[in-house]
């Protein structure tokens, strides 16, 4: 490990790319005919493929969850505050599997990936997908790796449904899924939110129904201000008024001088969905938010989520924060309720809080200390099965 990382980090990191040539019928009732998932691993698999915890991403995460690409990145992946050696995902005691799934834009098939019928970018083209694509994926993806069950999924928000959706489908092949800051399914006002962010990118000139990469152009506006009204969904008022009360970035309201005023709120906004809008694919963006709409852990199951949880064999983390008002406790509540009446096993936390949905993402000593806690019986029940106890 480079010296220039913190003792807790997992250092440099290589993503690698599984190729898959058998085809995957989807939940739309298309068929993917192949698909490449690009993957980082963190820590080493023991003898008997005990310890593998597989991390699953929210609607704008990706594969590099934890570590540096290189020796002069200043950002590390995206949950590194909580993978990593002596961290709750110990990479000391766990093998982490981290993926970029299929419709994302960091390397995984998905609308910027060319289509091998057309040689052309999927595009608008890509066939709409379910939390359960990934999850069939995923399984293949366990399966080339030689892990036939998962120690832990884990998941936050839209990745948390992914991690239910793990409990239902292959109820076998996990034995604990923890589920942070996520519903079974969305209220309708995400709904309303997600459609508002979709809206704004569509309105874009440059989005051209979706076919903005044929013409070599991107609806950087709309995927900008769709960033914008979900990153203000996903921190709470206090959280801003602490961060950025009515500070003014420039300008003044000196009477007297002309001088053009914006908050500090604003400059942030701003910062936050220009640097998106660099870096995201807008089709991805509506491929992603129509997952979390449709995304109804009951509904197959006659909208009942006991009768759901009744498939499930594995043991639950669930954990909420106080002030996430897009995911609300209540959404967890439900979770835990519904588990409950399944006959489950299920450890629920909700943490205190003022950093609102984006609370799973960051350091709390609290959040910390559950996470460390379970997640350490999980490695010691994955220590005793690779001892054959």
């Amino acid at each position: 490990m480079n010296s220039s990382f913190p003792s807790d980090s997992v250092g440099l990191v290589k993503p690698q790319t599984y190729v898959f040539d058998e085809p995957l019928e989807l939940a739309c009732g298309r068929i993917l005919p192949r698909y490449e998932l690009v993957v980082e691993t963190y820590g080493e698999l023991n003898r008997t493929a005990s310890n593998a915890v597989l991390i699953c991403h929210a609607l704008s995460g990706h594969h590099h969850a934890a570590g540096y690409h290189s020796p002069e990145d200043k950002k590390p992946g995206w949950w590194d505050a909580y993978i990593g050696p002596g961290k709750p995902i110990d990479t000391n005691r766990f093998y982490v599997v981290a993926l970029n799934n299929i419709g994302g834009c960091h390397g995984s098939t998905g609308p910027r990936s060319i289509n091998s019928a057309t040689g052309k970018p999927w595009g608008r083209d890509f066939p709409p997908l379910r939390a359960r694509d990934w999850v069939h994926s995923q399984a293949r993806l366990a399966a080339k790796m030689g892990i036939g069950q998962w120690a832990a999924v884990v998941g936050g928000s839209l990745g948390g449904m992914n991690a239910m959706r793990w409990a239902l489908e292959y109820p076998d092949r996990l034995r604990h899924c923890v589920v942070i800051a996520s519903a079974m399914k969305l209220s309708a006002q995400n709904i309303a939110f997600n459609e508002i962010a979709r809206r704004a990118i569509q309105s874009d000139p440059e989005f051209h129904q979706g076919d903005y990469l044929s013409r070599e152009t991107l609806p950087r506006n709309g995927l900008a201000l769709a960033r914008m009204i979900g990153h203000v969904t996903y921190l709470s008022d206090e959280l801003m008024g602490t961060r950025f009360g009515r500070e003014l970035r420039r300008g003044t309201f000196e009477r007297g001088l002309e001088a053009p005023i914006e908050f500090q709120v604003e400059s942030y906004l701003r910062h936050q969905g220009d640097s998106f809008s660099g870096s995201f694919d807008a089709n991805t963006y509506l491929l992603m938010t129509k997952i979390l709409d449709y995304f109804d852990l009951a509904r197959e199951y006659d909208h009942n989520p006991v009768k759901a949880f009744g498939h499930a064999l594995c043991k639950f983390l669930v954990i909420s924060f106080t002030s996430d008002w897009r995911f609300s406790p209540k959404r967890s509540e439900e979770i835990v309720d519904a588990l409950i009446g399944a006959n489950r096993d299920v450890v629920y936390a909700n943490i205190e809080s003022e950093m609102g949905h984006d609370a799973f993402l960051l350091p709390n000593p609290r959040y910390e200390s559950v996470f460390r806690t379970y997640m350490a019986k999980v490695a010691d029940e994955a220590d005793k099965l690779a001892r054959g106890n």
